[in-house]
């Protein structure tokens, strides 16, 4: 089952909700068809069955976020059964029946046959299998699928006005557009999950005492509550993004042959706008054939996502390499060293980051579209769109199990400052100095403490009292709490944040 990973999945009918369920649909499965696509009652249930007698464990996955394997590490059921060719199918043939009941309403074409077509796109079972030699010779599924459904329709008269006027591309972008929708609110609810989760944790850690790194040194301290609010932060942006990029991107694509509406007889724009109106989506302001920057924005957000979750994880990842009491998630065991407790989930995370980001490239090359047309830069998008949308839902999904489950050692955070004898503090004694000699001087100082404090193995606190004698109190100076800067009003800005979004976007 790994070509489709639909089988028993529920793929929401908010994809299509523009549609009611329709009663009666027939549920019955044909059983020379390897793979039927089957729309149930309650509209939007997409099935893939299988043969009984089939092989299915002969099923190469070479992607593995499909595989059975590794599916469970680099997949996502959610996300993936949208990119099924039962989804893919299943959407088409819903544009399809809305172009005709648009057309229908319109008075282009008969409305019985607007409402008939219509009608049996959401009823009709096409064998997606059944369409591949056609895309094999064709490059594409339409022209297959028209016929398929023309077929399967029993009624010439009616079918005789189906796909009137459209495009392959017009089908399969406004297609995409309808579970791209999906796709939007799947992103959008793991987004505020995430970031809720991370609002808790910085709020609890606000104050917890840790070793700031720059360059991969110890720096000063900070709280980790601080470096949490800090991994949250862009994901604000993020959602931000994704709310502006939905009616750039959710809009209806009608264009005709060479995208310039020529086929529907003067009111082409007409048939568009009423199209956009019977799926749910938006207006587009002028067709997009070959305009494909809505697409590369969703790419670029899914590459910006990946690269905020790809800092979390890579920080974990150091954090548990130093063994400085911070983990995340369960770890995972090692075949042969009963010691281990790998961090798997935040070396996926950062794996499938590292892989989003390349496949955004992949996607913006796309948009280099030649002409009216390109079949090359658009076949690019469907070899890398599905699989970029798959791992930043993945790497999401890592995301927020690894902070809901966040393994903090307050003790073993705080053991640093011991550990580096205090040097962590040495900006906070330069500037305890600067009190009673110029800056400069007190930096000079502390620097020549420290490098003696280096040497011997000493604390830097005890060599810095000794060589300046003067009336400081060291053992506040030398307080990481007191170092902690103004860390407990950037997690309190964070966590407004987060709380005034969640109101905004209610």
């Amino acid at each position: 089952m790994s070509q489709c990973d639909a089988a028993e999945t529920r793929v929401s009918s908010r994809w299509f909700n523009a549609h009611p369920p329709v009663a009666g649909t027939p549920m019955v499965a044909h059983p020379q068809r390897r793979l039927v696509t089957k729309i149930g009652m309650t509209f939007g249930v997409a099935k893939c069955m299988v043969a009984p007698n089939q092989n299915t464990g002969a099923i190469m996955a070479i992607s593995l976020a499909e595989g059975q394997i590794f599916r469970g590490l680099f997949g996502d059921s959610e996300l993936s059964v949208l990119f099924s060719d039962s989804a893919e199918v299943r959407a088409m043939l819903l544009v399809e029946g809305a172009l005709a009941s648009a057309q229908g309403k319109l008075g282009t074409i008969p409305q019985e046959s607007g409402e008939i077509i219509n009608r049996m796109a959401r009823e009709v079972l096409i064998d997606p299998g059944h369409l591949a030699a056609g895309v094999a010779r064709d490059g594409v599924v339409v022209p297959a699928l028209v016929a398929a459904f023309a077929t399967e329709m029993q009624a010439p008269e009616h079918s005789a006005y189906l796909h009137k006027g459209a495009t392959s591309q017009d089908i399969i972008d406004t297609a995409l557009v309808l579970r791209l929708r999906r796709v939007l609110d799947i992103l959008d609810t793991r987004l505020a999950g995430l970031l809720d989760t991370l609002a808790e944790q910085a709020d609890t850690y606000k104050s917890t005492p840790m070793g700031a790194r720059t360059r991969h040194q110890i720096a000063t301290p900070t709280a980790l509550g601080a470096r949490i609010a800090g991994w949250g932060a862009p994901f604000l942006r993020h959602r931000q993004r994704l709310a502006e990029l939905r009616p750039r991107l959710l809009v209806v694509s009608l264009a005709g042959a060479a995208g310039n509406l020529s086929a529907f007889e003067g009111r082409g724009l007409e048939t568009a706008d009423a199209l956009a109106e019977e799926l749910g989506l938006g207006r587009a302001e002028l067709p997009w054939h070959s305009a494909r920057d809505g697409i590369c924005e969703l790419a670029n957000l899914c590459g910006l996502i990946c690269g905020s979750l790809g800092k979390i994880a890579q920080d974990l990842l150091l954090s548990a390499q130093i063994g400085e009491g911070l983990r995340a998630g369960t770890g995972g065991g090692s075949s042969t060293m009963p010691h281990k407790d790998n961090p798997t989930g935040a070396e996926a995370m950062l794996s499938l980051a590292r892989q989003g980001q390349g496949l955004a490239a992949q996607v913006a090359g796309a948009a280099l579209h030649a002409q009216e047309r390109d079949g090359a830069a658009w076949s690019q998008e469907w070899l890398s769109l599905p699989s970029l949308i798959v791992a930043t839902g993945a790497a999401l999904r890592h995301g927020l199990e690894l902070s809901k489950f966040l393994s903090v050692e307050p003790d073993k955070l705080a053991a640093v400052f011991e550990d580096t004898k205090g040097l962590m503090m040495a900006e906070a004694a330069s500037f305890a100095l600067a009190a009673h000699m110029p800056l400069a001087d007190a930096r000079t100082l502390t620097k020549s403490a420290c490098a003696k404090a280096v040497q011997s193995g000493e604390p830097l606190r005890e060599v810095i009292a000794r060589e300046t004698m003067l009336a400081i109190d060291w053992d506040a100076v030398f307080d990481a709490q007191s170092a902690l800067g103004e860390s407990s009003a950037i997690v309190a800005r964070f966590c407004e944040a987060v709380a005034r979004q969640r109101v905004e976007s209610a």
